[in-house]
């Protein structure tokens, strides 16, 4: 039986998840167009590899499902996909905007949720979906200001990491999150490495120290998701996420001298109001429901 503090629980591991990965964006946005997307994105897993040898017993001992193989293989795609469209995206449009876009992931989670994984999808959700397109749509302002290369990489990567982190949850049933972690790094690994073989261009020292540092910080994340989502539903776990648009709006004003830009907030804030609201108003009626069972029960 699932604990009664699983929620609270899944809840803070995606809190820091989220910090680690905010910190990552951060560091990304300063290495910028010096490397090429596919190359720093391969050199940061190919670093994060380091962080899988002490896994590699666990790997040896587990017993792997031909389902979780294949669940792996997808993810490992899908990662790739997304990590390379994340990092030119970060090279070419604010930060703010990047993770004010990664809220589109949500909804690609909820809708494949419900679609494949058999996860009810309410009225509440499928508004804050609704929600979530009219908050985009404020983002991009498609009409009103060009639609540039790194906006469409950032639609192109929330759609393969909404495919990744769907196949998250239930490979987090099947392995332990070593294991996950593990097959997701070499997976992404060997997709990167033909596409950077052909971009490579000479790196610095500097940017290799913080692609170093990128691969600590990430792989520690890919930990605590696959954490959040081993003791909670997505539907959870997933709003926590937004708080990253509070934190890459700072960052990018203070360190990265990047202007507010008010539509970039208004539609970030349109997406993270309302799916929180959801969360919480769905919460408080499963908990009902709970209660009206026990009540009939005794």
């Amino acid at each position: 039986m699932p604990s009664q503090n699983a929620p609270l629980i899944g809840s803070l591991w995606m809190f820091v998840t989220g910090l680690l990965f905010i910190a990552v964006t951060a560091i990304v946005k300063w290495v910028g167009s010096d490397v090429p997307a596919a190359q720093a994105a391969f050199v940061r897993y190919a670093m994060g590899l380091l962080f899988v040898v002490p896994m590699i017993p666990a790997l040896r001992r587990a017993t792997i499902p031909r389902l979780a193989l294949s669940l792996s293989v997808l993810r490992g795609a899908a990662h790739t996909v997304a990590i390379i469209a994340w990092f030119f995206a970060m090279s070419r449009i604010p930060i703010a905007e990047v993770t004010a876009m990664n809220y589109i992931t949500p909804l690609y989670v909820t809708l494949g949720a419900a679609l494949f994984l058999g996860e009810r999808i309410s009225w509440m959700r499928m508004s804050a979906i609704g929600m979530a397109i009219l908050g985009t749509l404020f983002i991009l302002r498609p009409g009103f200001r060009e639609v540039e290369p790194g906006h469409l990489a950032m639609l192109l990567g929330t759609l393969a990491f909404g495919v990744s982190f769907l196949t998250a949850k239930p490979l987090s049933s099947l392995v332990s999150a070593p294991v996950d972690v593990a097959l997701l790094s070499i997976g992404v690994t060997l997709g990167l490495a033909p596409i950077a073989y052909v971009v490579w261009v000479p790196i610095a020292w500097q940017d290799l120290v913080a692609l170093f540092l990128v691969a600590i910080l990430a792989t520690a994340g890919h930990y605590t998701m696959t954490l959040a989502f081993a003791v909670a539903p997505v539907s959870v776990t997933q709003p926590i996420t937004f708080l990253q648009l509070v934190w890459s709006v700072a960052i990018g004003v203070v360190f990265i001298a990047e202007p507010i830009d008010l539509w970039v907030i208004a539609g970030g804030d349109m997406i993270v109001i309302y799916v929180v609201f959801v969360a919480i108003r769905e919460a408080q009626i499963a908990a009902r429901s709970q209660g009206s069972a026990a009540e009939r029960v005794g």
